[in-house]
């Protein structure tokens, strides 16, 4: 949940003292990235010299599908090998025997930081020894790069916490931390025990911004927890931490009780999941799974009371499915809405295959975890039909980097579908970056970058001369 070129960005700030010492960047060692297994084959290499034509200066939307809630299944919108890329994580313990970091929900985000970028990344991880993040996992990792391809560390949380995992910003372990007056982890957060799972307790989908000078971590806690739903925590002395957790979450997560989860959630544990932030100025809103969004209070220790959360204005399929992974992304003075929403395959009663973001229903098969998105003049929307921006990309964050291209972020879901296949499971879970493209200021859509017949790539950003923020500067010298 970040902004774009014609946005207030999130993350321009200069480091701390405590922080320089901890990012260690100038420490870093030589990685080499390595392109994204299982992707489709690259017959058009990914810096094509020479420009797309001056007459079609922006690529095209693909075409609308009706009924309106089919999903496109064209290939061209998969991250690919000559358009993303998987990130060179520097590998903790129990990354050693995958040889790469094992992780859900990716996020990345680019900051400036004294003039220089600063990229972070992070994601839903598992316990050592665990084959994923439930019943219970060991918190949220913090890696930190100069550059999108690498080399990536673990923050340096020595200073911070010196007997932890170097990475580790928070854990559910962390509850001694507590003391009067700053609490780093909730009692509703701790782990806990019962005879049906044993340990639980497991965080998910964590995401790292900066915001008026502090930075915040929005995350949720899982199906698992003693309560279930978002919360925040908030750091004043740097990325690496200490965070503790916002005053609005010191009972439970952000706003009230919703309907939903799995069976085993106990009665009255359910809240409100997949919480982010979005920033525009200085102001700050909550985004949460499907419709709803709240605005942070002025201090940000909460999101404002309100007896119903307000929700987005969207065109939504009918059936609506269950959508998961919501954020807001501001490109091109236009306010993007995206989310997961999973490509169930039938047939149709002609016989011919059916791919359609359907609700759950006997004959229907999970496929592919897609992102899919809207686009609306205001925050609230109303916000247009939506389109599959990019297959297999489901429950991602879009960031610009720090020379104005777009990014999505992906980790091919190994829950259901193409990505939990046992020929392709090895190729899942992973730290993944595909470019994005724009179709600009007439189609104002964003797409997985695609190539077009003549075998160029499509342009990624508008023209220099157009990439600016609210502030009027440009991005070459915020």
């Amino acid at each position: 949940m970040n902004n774009s070129e014609n946005g207030p960005r999130l993350g321009r700030r200069s480091l701390l003292a405590g922080a320089a010492g901890s990012v260690g960047i100038a420490a870093l060692t030589t990685a080499t990235v390595r392109a994204a297994p299982g992707s489709t084959p690259a017959d058009v290499p990914a810096d094509v010299p020479g420009d797309v034509p001056a007459a079609a200066p922006y690529p095209p939307n693909r075409p609308e599908l009706e009924p309106y809630g089919l999903a496109d299944t064209d290939r061209e919108l998969w991250p690919r090998e000559d358009n993303s890329l998987l990130l060179p994580l520097e590998l903790r313990p129990q990354d050693q025997e995958l040889g790469r970091a094992w992780i859900r929900d990716t996020y990345v985000n680019c900051f400036e930081v004294d003039g220089r970028p600063l990229y972070v990344a992070t994601g839903t991880t598992r316990a050592p020894g665990e084959g994923g993040p439930a019943p219970w996992n060991d918190g949220i990792y913090v890696w930190l790069s100069r550059s999108v391809q690498g080399p990536w560390t673990l923050a340096n949380t020595t200073t911070v916490r010196p007997g932890a995992a170097k990475g580790k910003v928070w854990s559910p372990e962390f509850a001694d931390e507590n003391r009067p007056g700053r609490t780093v982890v909730a009692p509703w957060q701790e782990y806990w025990h019962d005879d049906e799972f044993g340990k639980r307790g497991d965080v998910w989908a964590p995401e790292l911004h900066y915001f008026r000078g502090k930075w915040y971590i929005v995350a949720c806690m899982g199906d698992h927890s003693r309560k279930v739903g978002s919360f925040m925590l908030v750091s004043d002395d740097g990325v690496a931490g200490p965070y503790r957790l916002v005053g609005g979450n010191l009972d439970k997560p952000f706003g009230e009780l919703a309907p939903g989860g799995p069976d085993f959630i106990e009665p009255g544990a359910y809240f409100h999941i997949d919480g982010g932030l979005y920033a525009e100025g200085d102001e700050a809103w909550l985004v949460l799974h499907n419709d709803l969004y709240a605005k942070f209070r002025d201090d940000m220790e909460d999101i404002v009371p309100t007896t119903d959360l307000p929700r987005f204005r969207q065109t939504r399929y009918s059936p609506e499915p269950y959508l998961e992974g919501a954020h807001v992304f501001r490109h091109g003075g236009k306010y993007y809405l995206v989310h997961a929403a999973w490509n169930r395959s039938s047939t149709n009663p002609d016989g011919t295959p059916r791919h359609a973001y359907d609700p759950p229903a006997e004959g229907r098969a999970y496929d592919q975890y897609d992102a899919v998105v809207a686009v609306s003049d205001r925050f609230e929307g109303p916000y247009s039909k939506r389109w599959t921006a990019g297959i297999g990309a489901g429950h991602n964050n879009f960031f610009e980097d720090h020379e104005g291209g777009l990014w999505a972020t992906f980790f091919r879901n190994p829950a259901h579908g193409y990505w939990s296949d046992p020929t392709r499971k090895a190729d899942a879970a992973v730290p993944g970056v595909v470019r994005l493209e724009w179709t600009g200021p007439e189609g104002n859509r964003l797409y997985v970058r695609r190539r077009d017949a003549n075998g160029f790539e499509h342009r990624l950003r508008a023209p220099a001369s157009s990439r600016r923020n609210d502030l009027g500067s440009p991005l070459t010298s915020r």
